[in-house]
């Protein structure tokens, strides 16, 4: 058995990726793994939501079948069209009947149509739409940019349970479905993880949708999304933590990340943190050779500082650092000071380097870049470690 009933005549029907470890290309690590969480609802008339990625079609289909048969499923909702979730759209639209009706945004009909090409039936819906399939009814939100433009989610208001497709999801296999079943510790990490990575971007649209689903009196029980596992106990709790993390309040907190040659610019690193440590800040350390990138952007979510060092090669950044400072433009995050330290040797420039991105990512540099030639004599030493408790005093002077 892989399918699991989570209301009455309500089923997951999705497949569990125990091996994967990196998603969206190579941009994802994911190091417990992920699901692909499809659901089907069995009424007078049976709906189908979501799919899954196309390795899993097969697994997929032997789910699904224990369940319904193929030609008994009236309705495709097409939540979502990234391949993820889509992959196995026509494979199953080959298994159902001809005239099975495809729920979609007007943006998901067209990418489904670029993706797969055309010949399906869609019906085309928007918020405030609503299809009656028996004792049950479909509600309709459309949710653009959360996180592609054709984004929506379904409701069915009898059973109190909210489809939202990505939000409020995570990547994480797990053996046990609903959240009261799993560490809730782990549960909040891989969310935070997921929202700080692949949402923040759209964090003034996330308020505004809580905002309206607020507005239109949504009872919420549970919530099932596309990844990782099934809400029922913590719902109101995922909900306030995602206003939480889009209003981007920062705690008092710092995040160094660096990369080394022959260990200068890691001296001043462990100066600097110890200086922040001793005014009160909380402090993440990261090595970037040795850490995981999307587990420095989860702890910069609630950061209020920012500190990067690198030495110079070659006139310009440690190339392990360029794809962070990639991330912190395009993930936009707000309300961030930061600073900039660094090594060199007869020629500088990675310090000015690292400025110029952290200014374009709308990063506020509080100071100048802290720079030493070559190895950090005991004065530089000390001159680092008042660096960062200037940079703590910033941080409290700004969270207050």
């Amino acid at each position: 058995m892989g399918s699991f009933q989570i209301k009455e005549d309500i089923y997951w029907v999705g497949v569990r990726d125990w091996n994967i470890r990196y998603f969206h290309g190579p941009a994802y690590s994911t190091h417990r793994g992920t699901s692909y969480n499809a659901y089907l609802i069995k009424d007078e008339k049976n709906v189908l939501v979501d799919g899954v990625f196309k390795p899993f079609i097969d697994k997929f289909f032997d789910v699904l079948t224990e369940v319904i048969d193929f030609k008994e499923i009236d309705y495709y909702i097409v939540n979502h069209v990234e391949p993820d979730h889509s992959a196995s759209f026509p494979e199953t639209m080959k298994k159902l009947r001809d005239d099975v009706i495809v729920i979609c945004s007007e943006k998901g009909k067209e990418g489904l149509i670029e993706h797969y090409g055309n010949g399906y039936n869609f019906k085309v819906v928007k918020t405030g739409d609503t299809i009656k399939i028996g004792k049950r009814t479909l509600a309709f939100v459309e949710a653009p940019m959360l996180h592609w433009p054709d984004s929506m989610f379904t409701y069915v208001p009898e059973e109190k349970l909210l489809l939202p497709n990505d939000a409020f999801g995570m990547h994480l296999a797990a053996a046990k479905l609903f959240d009261d079943e799993n560490d809730e510790a782990v549960l909040m990490q891989e969310a935070k993880k997921y929202f700080a990575n692949i949402l923040t971007p759209f964090s003034g649209l996330i308020l505004n949708k809580l905002k309206e689903v607020t507005e239109m009196g949504l009872e919420i029980d549970m919530i099932a999304p596309s990844h990782g596992i099934i809400w029922r106990k913590n719902v109101a709790g995922i909900i306030g933590k995602y206003a939480e993390w889009a209003e981007m309040k920062p705690l008092d907190k710092a995040v160094i990340v660096y990369d080394t040659m022959w260990d200068s610019t890691e001296l001043l690193a462990d100066q600097i943190a110890d200086g922040l440590i001793d005014e009160g800040i909380d402090v993440k350390f990261f090595k970037q050779s040795i850490s995981d990138r999307n587990d420095i952007i989860t702890e910069i979510l609630d950061t209020k500082a920012i500190i990067i060092g690198s030495p110079t090669i070659n006139n310009v950044i440690l190339p392990e650092l360029v794809p962070l400072l990639e991330d912190l433009e395009g993930l936009r995050f707000k309300n961030k000071i930061g600073a900039v330290f660094g090594s060199h040797g007869w020629a500088g420039g990675a310090t000015k380097r690292i400025a110029e991105r952290m200014k374009a990512a709308r990063i506020d540099l509080v100071e100048e870049p802290f720079v030493t030639k070559y190895v950090p004599e005991k004065e530089v030493l000390a001159g680092a470690y008042e660096f960062g408790r200037r940079i703590a005093r910033a941080i409290k002077e700004a969270n207050q």
